[in-house]
């Protein structure tokens, strides 16, 4: 009798079980699943920011600062930037940066690096600037963008983005380079693009990116020769979710600058910016 009974409660007990599964709970909502929403990205006509250098004297302080010094900037370059109007004049529409052979502060060339920190810090967008470069054994021209408050740790974990960069003794040939953590040259996994453009030195081209939260292109005279995508792996890979700065600068000599020797005979060098724009980024949802 025992044994029935305890025979009998096992399959309720089971039974039981088995129903309450079946019943849903009190309250709760079937949730459907979140539809992934495709973006498109295009960019303003009128620049958010902009520099067309339609004036004389000084580069406009509102928009410019400077770097000083001449440490080597981490390159063992041997030019000093001041903030001085030999290295860094307006006149005539156009932006001289000037490389020169002089004693400054302990080194035997000075230039300029013109930066936007604190004036000018862009979190995407397109960024265009209109250069005419300096050639010579030596220079090692740059227009390029870093990270204001380095959110992810020091060089390369913020990130680095050269829109242009040009060696002396590779003349036309031009670079297109973006350093993370995950891709930089010191590890031999960098990310880049070079392609020959005829006259650099003689005939100003039009450099700039197009900066979007899925990749950044780099242009040439508005073709496109690079692409860098965002992997979705976190800041290792894409540090560019957070604000830059653009910088302009002529450095001399150097590890990449000097890596053939250098030729001072040939200075003074200059390279020429007829104007610099920044156009804001325009989100759309794919249809």
């Amino acid at each position: 009798m025992k044994t029935n009974l305890l025979i009998a409660c096992a399959c309720c007990f089971i039974l039981f079980s088995f129903c309450k599964k079946d019943v849903p709970k009190t309250g709760t909502k079937f949730v459907p699943p979140v539809p992934v929403v495709e973006k498109e990205y295009s960019f303003e006509t009128t620049p958010l920011w902009a520099d067309e250098f339609d004036y004389t004297g000084a580069p406009d302080p509102l928009k410019w600062g400077y770097d000083v010094g001449g440490s080597g900037w981490g390159n063992n370059e041997l030019q000093y930037y001041t903030n001085s109007i030999k290295n860094a004049s307006v006149a005539d529409g156009k932006l001289t940066i000037a490389a020169l052979k002089e004693s400054v502060g302990g080194r035997q060339y000075s230039s300029a690096r013109l930066i936007t920190k604190g004036k000018g810090d862009f979190l995407n967008g397109k960024i265009e600037v209109m250069a005419k470069l300096p050639s010579g054994k030596g220079t090692w021209p740059a227009i390029w963008m870093l990270p204001t408050d380095w959110a992810y740790g020091d060089w390369p974990k913020s990130g680095e983005m050269d829109i242009m960069e040009h060696v002396g003794y590779d003349q036309n040939n031009i670079h297109v380079t973006m350093h993370t953590e995950a891709y930089y040259f010191r590890i031999n996994t960098q990310k880049s693009a070079t392609k020959m453009v005829p006259n650099v030195s003689t005939e100003f081209h039009k450099y700039s990116i197009e900066w979007s939260p899925k990749e950044i292109k780099g242009l040439i005279d508005d073709e496109v020769v690079f692409g860098f995508a965002n992997e979705g792996n976190g800041y290792k890979v894409w540090p560019f979710d957070k604000k830059f700065h653009l910088l302009l600068n002529i450095a001399f000599g150097g590890d990449w600058g000097g890596a053939q020797g250098i030729d001072d005979s040939k200075l003074p060098q200059k390279m020429e910016i007829d104007y610099v724009r920044v156009y804001k980024l325009i989100e759309t949802i794919k249809k």
